[in-house]
């Protein structure tokens, strides 16, 4: 295994080190991440991976960068932050598998370079992770490795016999049965130094066992003694109320088995409880049956897999859907989903932003957080609004806000250059020009 993490780490320590440099992207519409309204005429300066210069026409400001500066005449162009997914995957899938095999330097490395070619420039992978996700966390903070930045929330804590019912090794999850078994759980989890751990508790719309509550509440407390973050994957409001009050730092999917009430959206309000909708994993279940136009796109079909791209053409796996008798349960939990995100972004709830992407092969890597920033602004998001969940509050929400987020002085250069402003039309975050990563320039 040492070899082929070495074998990986060599391939595109390459690609890191000369794609560096200083460049002046010129004449920009500016949309920082912030939720703030767009500035025309920007300048902005970049010199060793971070953001040397914001010029806007009212600093009076400039940037001069030295003579081997590359400069972007970058007029009629957009630029916003890189994409945080506050919820993916890595190393479950393959193709169309899901299996530990799959769980390779190889495959992970892949799937980083292929969220940052669609300006996903940062990922968490929520559960479900080997040891070896750290060393590579190691190895791209000494610069040996491209992709997407890594954060980890390690192994995470299911059920026996429940959720998450996800094919993995005894060496990518926890099922502990006590509350003193999770606690040792959680202490040998702290010890790796993960971003955040994470709690499954959900029963699969009661075709699993249900979670104990006390192993729940073991989790969090246990996390909390150590200074952690714990997310938890919920599905009923009851589940996510009690949670809350237990002290759950991040509701990691919708509450989706209900309209939410009152009570539970003042508790999230008012604890700074952080709200990932995951709207494209309900979504994800049908949607391809129906063959939307998007399929037809470069955008989806360069980011999935060839053979699954011909499972969802296939009028097998159309009749399969139409006749699935919980393909009507999943559209009715998307409606729920997106009703309920409308209500906590109305109430001033911070919403947060992820897909679950890389779970399984139909929630896409690259494409699903474009899908996903589209789903939100149909649940009645604003553009800026949706941006500034997949940028600002993520950071936020991860205690990642010093490095990245939003565009301004001292922060990485996480970067997308975009051909056409998504404040007018969401769609338009697929229009990749180009990115940037770390201040590596990075081909969409």
């Amino acid at each position: 295994m040492k070899h082929a993490v070495a074998l990986a780490l060599c391939c595109c320590s390459a690609l890191a080190q000369t794609n560096s440099g200083t460049y002046l992207l010129h004449d920009v519409r500016l949309i920082d991440g912030t939720g703030s309204l767009p500035i025309a005429h920007v300048d902005i300066g970049i010199e060793n991976g971070k953001i040397a210069a914001v010029v806007t026409p009212r600093s009076g400001s400039r940037f001069t960068p030295h003579n081997q500066a590359v400069r972007l005449n970058l007029s009629g162009k957009t630029v916003m932050p890189g994409i945080i997914n506050g919820h993916g995957h890595l190393g479950l899938i393959d193709g169309t598998s899901v299996g530990p095999a799959n769980y390779t330097p190889a495959n992970i490395e892949r799937q980083l370079s292929q969220y940052e070619r669609y300006g996903i420039t940062t990922v968490l992978s929520l559960g479900l992770n080997k040891d070896l996700l750290y060393q590579l966390r190691a190895a791209q903070e000494k610069g040996d490795l491209g992709g997407a930045t890594i954060l980890t929330a390690d192994r995470g804590i299911g059920t026996p016999g429940g959720v998450p019912g996800v094919s993995v090794g005894p060496d990518q999850l926890y099922r502990p049965t006590t509350p003193e078994e999770a606690r040792k759980d959680v202490r040998e989890m702290a010890g790796r130094d993960p971003n955040l751990l994470k709690i499954w508790v959900d029963d699969n719309l009661h075709k699993l066992p249900a979670p104990n509550p006390a192993v729940a509440a073991a989790v969090i407390d246990e996390a909390h003694k150590l200074h952690l973050s714990v997310a938890a994957h919920v599905y009923y409001e009851v589940d996510a109320k009690r949670l809350l009050q237990e002290g759950v730092s991040i509701i990691a999917h919708s509450i989706r088995d209900r309209e939410i009430d009152p009570d539970t959206i003042s508790l999230i309000k008012n604890r700074g409880i952080y709200y990932i909708p995951t709207l494209q994993l309900e979504e994800s279940f049908y949607i391809y049956a129906g063959h939307p136009a998007w399929m037809d796109t470069a955008l989806f079909r360069n980011a999935a897999n060839p053979t699954l791209l011909e499972q969802l053409n296939s009028p097998a796996y159309r009749d399969k859907v139409e006749t699935d008798p919980t393909t009507a349960i999943h559209r009715r939990a998307l409606q729920t989903a997106m009703a309920n995100l409308k209500k906590l972004s109305n109430a001033g709830a911070p919403i947060a932003f992820g897909t679950d992407s890389g779970a399984n092969p139909y929630r896409i890597q690259g494409f699903a957080e474009h899908r996903e920033l589209q789903l939100m602004v149909e649940a009645g998001l604003t553009p800026l609004q949706a941006i500034r969940a997949a940028t600002q509050e993520n950071a936020r929400m991860l205690h990642f806000d010093k490095e990245t987020g939003t565009i301004s002085v001292g922060k990485r250069a996480d970067l997308i250059v975009l051909d056409a402003d998504p404040s007018k039309d969401i769609k338009n975050t697929r229009k990749i020009a180009m990115v940037f990563h770390d201040g590596r320039e990075i081909k969409p």
